[in-house]
C-alpha cells in the first residue's frame, strides 16, 4: 500500500508542472474570444455560393499560392504530400471514383466546389489558418480544380463561376437513411 501511495504522490508532483504550464496565459487556454473572433467564425459558404465573398483567381495565379504556401505539407502540384493528397486527375481527365478511404482528401470528391474554398479560407494553411486573402483562395481553388481535371487552366474562379462547376462527384452521395424508419399506420387509421 506504502508503495502505490508513493507512486501516486510521485505522478502528481511530476504532473503538476505540466498541468500548470498548459493553463499559463501564454497559450490561451481559457481566454474567451472576442466579438470579432466569434463573428470570424459566424458564416458558412453552401453549395449556391450566395456567401461568397468578392475576389477572383486562376489556376496559374493559384499555382505560385499553391508552390508557396501549400506544397510544403499536400507536396508538388498536391500529388504526393505528408499530410493528403489533393490530386488525382489530371488536367482534362477527371477521376470519378470510386473513391478510396484515403482518397476523400481529394477536391475530386467533394460534391460541391463552394466546399473547397470554404475549406481552404478557413483551415489553410497550417501553420496559419484564414490567412489567404479571398483572391488567394479562389485561386488555389482554381488550381486544385484545375489539377483534378475538373477546370481549364485559364478558367476564372469567382463568387458567380465557383458555383456553376459540376464535380465529378456531385451525384456520388447517397442520401441520408433515417436510423429508425417512421411506424406504419394502422390499417383503421
Amino acid at each position: 500500500m506504502r508503495c502505490s501511495l508513493n507512486l501516486l504522490v510521485s505522478a502528481m508532483i511530476l504532473a503538476a508542472p505540466a498541468t500548470a504550464l498548459a493553463q499559463s496565459p501564454r497559450f490561451n487556454v481559457g481566454t474567451p474570444l472576442s466579438q470579432e473572433e466569434i463573428k470570424s467564425f459566424d458564416f458558412m459558404i453552401g453549395p449556391e455560393g450566395k456567401e461568397l465573398p468578392p475576389g477572383s483567381g486562376t489556376a496559374k495565379e493559384g499555382a505560385a499560392v499553391f508552390a508557396k504556401r501549400c506544397e510544403v505539407c499536400h507536396g508538388q502540384n498536391g500529388e504526393r504530400g505528408v499530410l493528403r493528397r489533393l490530386v488525382l486527375g489530371s488536367p482534362g481527365k477527371p477521376y470519378r471514383g470510386p473513391f478510396k478511404e484515403n482518397e476523400k482528401d481529394s477536391v475530386a470528391y467533394y460534391p460541391y466546389a463552394t466546399i473547397a474554398w470554404d475549406y481552404i479560407n478557413r483551415a489553410m494553411p497550417v501553420p496559419k489558418p484564414g490567412s489567404l486573402t479571398h483572391d488567394e483562395v479562389y485561386a488555389v481553388v482554381a488550381f486544385l480544380l484545375y489539377r483534378n481535371g475538373i477546370i481549364g487552366e485559364n478558367d476564372v474562379m469567382d463568387a458567380k463561376s465557383l458555383p456553376k462547376v459540376e464535380m465529378p462527384n456531385r451525384h456520388g452521395f447517397v442520401p441520408e437513411v433515417p436510423v429508425y424508419p417512421p411506424e406504419p399506420k394502422p390499417s383503421w387509421w
